[in-house]
This record gives C-alpha cells, sequence and structure tokens, in this order.
C-alpha cells in the first residue's frame, strides 16, 4: 500500500506541474506519458515488421512478390492497430479528433497525395506481380533508358541496381504510369543482338560460319535456343551481318557478353582472312581542268 501510495504522490505532483487550455489540462504528467507510449508504439511497431519478414520469409510456396506483399499488409495492419491503442491509453477522445481529422485530411489531399499514391501503387505492383524482386527492368527510352534489376520494392519508390552498382529509387507511381520493360516477366530468356560488318569480297559462307562458332562457343548463349545469323543488308562500306543469341541470365549484364562475341569474332577472322573493312570513299573526277596555255617562253 506505501508503494501504491507513493507512486500516486509522485503522479499527482507530476500531475499539478502544467496549465490548462481550455477543458484540457497539459502537465508534465501527461506529457512524459505521451513520450512512453509513442516510444512503445515505435518499438512494438518495429517488433511487427521484424515478426512478419521472419513469418512470411519462411512461406516458401509463396513466390518473393507475394511474401513481401503479406509482409507490407501485416505491418500496416499492426501500425494502424498500435496507434488506435495508443490513442485508446491516452484516453484522448475521438470526438475531439474530428476537426484535428478534417484539417489532416486536407493535408493528405494537398501535401501528402504523392506519398499516399506511391504507397497504394507498391500495393497494386506486389498485387498483380508485374514488377517482382530479382526481375531486370529498363525505364525510359533513347539515352536516358536505365536498366538494372528489382533489389526491393519498398512502400515510397523501388529500388533498381545497375550493373555500375548505382542503385535507383523509382516512385512507384512512376511504375505504374509509364511503360517499363520487364526482361524477366514471363521468362528470363532474352534475345540479344549484335551487328558485324564484314568487308565486299568475303567469303560470306565462312564468314557465317564463324559468326555461328563464335557465338555458339560463348557459356553464356543457351544451346536449346541455338543462335542465328541474318545478313540484314548490303552496306556503303560493308556486308551487314547480325549475330543473334538467347541468354538467360540478364542481370548479369549484356555489354560484356557483346565484347566477348566481338573478340572471339576479330579472332575467328583474323586466322581465316575475313576482312572487317573500315570507311571508304571513292571520288569520281567526271573531267580533268584543261591545261594552261604556253602564252610567254618564260612559261
Amino acid at each position: 500500500m506505501s508503494m501504491a501510495a507513493s507512486a500516486g504522490e509522485v503522479i499527482a505532483r507530476l500531475d499539478a506541474i502544467g496549465f490548462d487550455v481550455g477543458t484540457y489540462h497539459i502537465s508534465l504528467y501527461r506529457t512524459l506519458l505521451i513520450v512512453v507510449t509513442l516510444v512503445a508504439i515505435f518499438a512494438f511497431g518495429r517488433l511487427a515488421e521484424s515478426f512478419a519478414g521472419r513469418i512470411f520469409g519462411r512461406m516458401h510456396r509463396l513466390d518473393p512478390a507475394q511474401q513481401l506483399l503479406g509482409q507490407k499488409l501485416f505491418t500496416i495492419s499492426a501500425w494502424i492497430i498500435l496507434a488506435l491503442a495508443g490513442i485508446e491509453f491516452l484516453g484522448v477522445s475521438l470526438t475531439a479528433l474530428t476537426v484535428f481529422s478534417g484539417a489532416f485530411g486536407l493535408a493528405i489531399g494537398f501535401g501528402l497525395q504523392k506519398t499516399f499514391g506511391n504507397l497504394i501503387s507498391g500495393i497494386i505492383l506486389l498485387m498483380d506481380r508485374s514488377i517482382k524482386p530479382g526481375d531486370v527492368i529498363a525505364v525510359g527510352t533513347g539515352a536516358d533508358k536505365m536498366v538494372g534489376q528489382v533489389s526491393k520494392i519498398g512502400i515510397r519508390a523501388v529500388s533498381v541496381v545497375t550493373r555500375d552498382k548505382i542503385e535507383f529509387l523509382i516512385p512507384n507511381e512512376t511504375l505504374m504510369t509509364s511503360t517499363v520493360e520487364n526482361w524477366s516477366y514471363s521468362s528470363h530468356d532474352v534475345r540479344v543482338k549484335v551487328p558485324v560488318p564484314v568487308a565486299y569480297g568475303s567469303d560470306l559462307v565462312l564468314a557465317e560460319k564463324l559468326l555461328l562458332e563464335a557465338a555458339m562457343e560463348l557459356p553464356r548463349v543457351l544451346k536449346r535456343s541455338e543462335p542465328q545469323v541474318w545478313l540484314n543488308s548490303f552496306g556503303d562500306n560493308a556486308i551487314l551481318f547480325e549475330v543473334q543469341m538467347w541468354i538467360e541470365d540478364p542481370e548479369d549484364g549484356m555489354g560484356n557478353l557483346r565484347s566477348d562475341l566481338l573478340k572471339s569474332i576479330w579472332q575467328k577472322f583474323q586466322v581465316s582472312g575475313v576482312e572487317i573493312p573500315f570507311p571508304q570513299t571513292d571520288i569520281r573526277i567526271k573531267e580533268w581542268p584543261s591545261q594552261p596555255a604556253a602564252d610567254s617562253p618564260e612559261s
């Protein structure tokens, strides 16, 4: 009884230190109670996130996108429940929050609409599984085109890591409203095209054979989908071939694959005598200018 009485006395003294605002009493005790409640909500919320990550991570029958979606829905629900429990514990009247909730709704409508738009877009991306962690995607066009592997789908943005180990954070809403190339949406197989010029006068049958050999020798090229060599056109300075190869690991990059192919082609052409042309320009002179007349002996 003495401990309870002393605790009650401490609470009464702390509650006496404060001031009144209308019908509400703001005291040191209430401030400390609010701080402790917020810390508890944050701690339990982080525990809920960790718990959800472990639970859904063990559900191997679900794909990564479904695991991430379940984890995020569980986490959001836990935060909402903890917030409502905190309000109830503090004894805050929900009726008193009516005016504040209206102002907060306007703030959401004007200031946080992008944030909530990205949140909903992220949930939709996870639900329809159009973009999943591990997918290789391309965003943008032309020189601004960015290719990378999806590392994480967050509440606000999707993390995409390029071959240069540069991590781009793309807003979820951007991926919902713009055109995105997903190279591994239904299959990881990707066709790589490499143009190769051959000089006029070369043995085309031999050149095609060497191009196929160079492509088949690359370990990343799929054997179940054999590479092909097409003669595309007769250019101004060369006969233009195109090597087409299929790979199943686009996340490992394609520039290095093109480099390995071209180096192998160069070595094979050097040994076999097939030439890779360089730009040439032929000048045709229709008539030479007339020679100047010899008007004087000195000339």
